[in-house]
């Protein structure tokens, strides 16, 4: 008769520490997502990417593409920068030089404290002088150089005046704890009542029926 079989105790493998396999551990922290909740999110970083890099591309190209004269134009403007707002002392520091077919049409700084004005910024100076001196209410095709980045009321008097293209030294960010220009630029795409200066609408009615006499004008004051 044979001897009952002795059961071998077996050993038990040790528990996986988890916390410290860092498989476990990068497996266990991950997050299931969506394969078309994936992609739309791949879409859009890869978009995000692409319009960073045309935006540099785009600024860079348009730095390589200005010429000696151009750099020459815009120290002309720096110069009146500073010679507006650190010795005259006329007005903020910005100068700007207005430029067609290769001849200066006007060059000027800020005079807003010297003419109580606060719209006789840099930009709209030079352009009012220019618009003066060849007897024209635009400067189509001139190109501006200034030497900050135009504010919002000076972008809008360039493309009311028709300027064709604008290059500029000193960027909203490099002044912007001095003047407003980045606020503005954002107060204005904030609705109407929501605005520092709110705006509201009145006898709209009354300003139609003027609009409709201007309408029918044969020769009306377009520009």
């Amino acid at each position: 008769m044979r001897p009952p079989r002795v059961r071998r105790a077996t050993k038990e493998p040790p528990p996986v520490d988890t916390k410290n396999n860092s498989l476990d551990h990068l497996f266990s922290s991950a997050r299931v997502v969506e394969r078309r909740g994936f992609l739309a999110s791949g879409a859009a970083l890869l978009t995000a990417a692409y319009a960073g890099e045309a935006v540099a591309a785009t600024a860079a190209a348009a730095t390589t593409a200005a010429t000696e004269q151009d750099r020459q134009h815009m120290r002309m403007a720096i110069d009146l920068m500073r010679k507006a707002g650190v010795v005259e002392k006329t007005g903020g520091p910005f100068g700007c030089v207005i430029v067609r077919d290769g001849e200066i049409l006007a060059a000027s700084g800020n005079s807003v404290l010297k003419d109580n004005d606060p719209s006789a910024h840099a930009e709209v100076n030079a352009i009012r002088a220019a618009c003066k001196k060849i007897g024209a209410p635009n400067i189509k095709g001139a190109t501006m150089f200034t030497s900050c980045e135009p504010c919002p009321m000076c972008y809008s008097t360039a493309y009311w005046a028709r300027v064709g293209k604008i290059y500029y030294a000193a960027a909203w960010t490099d002044y912007a704890d001095l003047f407003d220009d980045s606020n503005i630029s954002i107060d204005m795409k904030k609705p109407y009542a929501k605005r520092a200066v709110p705006v509201a609408p009145l006898l709209r009615e009354d300003a139609q029926k003027v609009w409709l006499e201007f309408r029918k004008m044969p020769d009306g004051a377009k520009y």
